[in-house]
């Protein structure tokens, strides 16, 4: 465990003492560190978030009496009686043999440590308790509800300032606000949880993003399909889905004497469509695509706007080749990924090769093979990775791409995962130039991920601030006076035959407030048209990032606008 951690996980015993001394009918739960911080739970405490200060007060008391961490092996018996009165403590202690205490001050602790020697190796100012929120015991929603306590912590005071800086930034980046502000989607609890709706302008940029990867995938020689949105339940028994992730797929739904599920994944009608005829090795790879809306149950306290829902759109794809081709294949996909995520304007990735699971299917030696490959690939391209212990499928090892965006948080996009299973288990075969039949490879593949889950992390990296070919209105035109509305429906008709998105507003409001309305809504270009405008055929530009541009002529706003456009700035 790091020092840090080993900081917060003391700060969580802190924590508990300070709540026992303030509040002492309370019962005591767990108190791990967590990622940037620490949270303890606790039973029988009813309180708000307005109680934190005086909690965080009474920890600063405690951490400055030099208080030492002191450990102790103690038998079951001692234990239980030192606990007996500590329901979730008893219960922790059924599955221990080994037993171990921390004492700090007054407040003793069934723990396995490590911890900081003593109180004083904590800054007063490095930590700040943020919120309380409901925890089921043990995470298990048919236990008791407890009241968690979250805090944060960090080396110093300048960490921790940093780190709240950013967290305004995110909070006013957040995508379910600004897509409320934006019109861009909506969720509605009585339309279904986890189930978002994209209203126009959302709805637009997802066409102008699908558009975008349908033209690319074409020009890289993808076949398109559409499947259906419901399967015959024994499609993801063949498959391996039902048995492996049962508890995150929906209940199967009965139709006279079969049972369909609600498609979980796309992957069985692609094999299904694959197998449709003989197959040829003059004919591999094929590569078969489809944005595939599917549905996954997920638990509501889970969801999150956009990046943690019920159904989703993924780009998806698999391809179906001979062993010898796959190596080149999967260099061009994760090229191919690279590309497409630069073009959305992210810089920064983390790459991750993520390896056999517990519970997979394939053999010892199938799984090094294909691992070794995915390795090489990354090798051949010269890629920084990381590797995901255990964090494959369970039908094979993956490449997982994820993009930094503009505050450094890291997001799941890219993956490209090997399948030695389902070709077997569905059958596959091909032609080979020998006149045998062979069973081909498999990759899955999805760029983005999924529509819903990219737009969120889009909005948050720009702050709802698209780049000019993604945003849904890329100018105002805004005549001052009523004098220069004919002029200014005139240059609205002209941009909008070179292809651009433009709004007229002559509505009867002052300038400035059309302007300050526009930065709102964040237009790219606000477009204001004068008396001087009109006479000399031009328009006065604003850009939303570098404010007064001046006098253009119209037909050089265009140019710069499509310049900007094709070079998805």
């Amino acid at each position: 465990m790091e020092k840090i951690e080993i900081k917060r996980h003391s700060l969580a015993h802190i924590l508990a003492s300070a709540v026992k001394k303030l509040y002492p009918e309370a019962k005591f739960g767990i108190g791990p560190a967590v990622e940037n911080g620490f949270y303890y739970d606790f039973g029988n405490l009813k309180i708000s978030d307005n109680d934190l200060q005086k909690i965080e007060s009474e920890m600063r008391k405690l951490a400055s009496q030099n208080l030492p961490f002191e450990r102790k092996e103690v038998s079951k018996e001692e234990a239980q009686n030192l606990f007996k009165d500590q329901p979730y403590k008893l219960e922790l202690l059924k599955e221990l043999n080994n037993i171990s205490i921390y004492k700090s001050g007054d407040f003793i602790d069934l723990c396995a440590g490590p911890h900081i020697s003593s109180t004083k190796e904590i800054n007063s100012d490095s930590f700040k308790l943020t919120k309380t929120a409901g925890a089921y015991w043990k995470g298990d929603e048919k236990n008791a509800m407890l009241t968690r306590i979250y805090g944060l912590a960090f080396e110093n005071k300048k960490a921790l300032a940093d780190y709240l800086k950013l967290q305004q930034e995110a909070e006013k980046r957040d995508h379910r606000k600004l897509g409320a502000q934006l019109d861009l989607f909506m969720l509605d609890e009585e339309a279904g949880q986890g189930l978002p709706i994209w209203l126009p302008k959302g709805a637009f940029i997802r066409k102008i993003i699908e558009n975008y990867l349908y033209n690319e995938l074409i020009s890289e020689g993808y076949n398109w399909l559409y499947t259906p949105h419901i399967g015959n339940l024994n499609l993801w028994k063949t498959s391996g889905h039902w048995n492996f992730y049962k508890e995150n797929l929906y209940s199967p739904i009965q139709i006279e004497e079969e049972q369909y599920l609600l498609k979980p994944m796309d992957c069985p009608f692609h094999l299904k469509a694959y197998k449709s005829k003989i197959r040829s090795y003059k004919e591999l790879p094929i590569k078969y695509a489809e944005f595939g809306t599917v549905y996954r149950y997920e638990r509501s306290g889970t969801l999150h706007g956009l990046t943690r829902v019920r159904g989703f759109t993924q780009d998806d794809a698999h391809l179906i080749c001979t062993p010898e081709q796959m190596p080149k294949e999967l260099e061009k996909l994760v090229r191919h990924g690279l590309k497409i995520l630069k073009n959305f304007g992210f810089k920064e990735f983390n790459i991750y090769l993520s390896t056999r699971p517990e519970g997979s299917a394939g053999t010892d030696e199938g799984w090094e093979k294909a691992t070794n490959t995915l390795k090489q690939v990354l090798s051949k391209l010269k890629l920084k990775f990381q590797i995901d212990a255990g964090g494959g499928v369970f039908y094979g090892p993956k490449i997982d791409i994820k993009i930094k965006d503009s505050l450094g948080r890291e997001w799941q996009c890219t993956t490209v995962q090997f399948d030695f299973n389902l070709p077997e288990k569905f059958k596959l075969r091909y032609v080979d130039k020998d006149g045998r039949e062979k069973e081909p490879f498999m990759i899955h593949r999805a760029l983005l991920g999924s529509f819903e889950r990219f737009f969120g992390v889009l909005i948050e990296h720009y702050a709802g601030a698209f780049p000019l070919w993604l945003s849904p209105v890329q100018a105002w035109i805004m005549p001052i006076s009523k004098a220069q509305n004919k002029f200014a429906k005139t240059v609205n008709q002209k941009l909008k035959e070179n292809g651009l998105r433009v709004e007229l507003k002559d509505e009867n409001d002052t300038l400035g407030k059309k302007i300050r309305e526009g930065q709102i809504q964040k237009i790219p270009y606000l477009l204001v048209i004068g008396e001087k405008e009109v006479k000399s055929n031009s328009v006065s530009v604003r850009d939303r990032k570098k404010g007064d541009l001046g006098k253009m002529k119209i037909i050089k706003f265009i140019a710069k606008a499509k310049e900007e456009m094709e070079k998805k700035k």
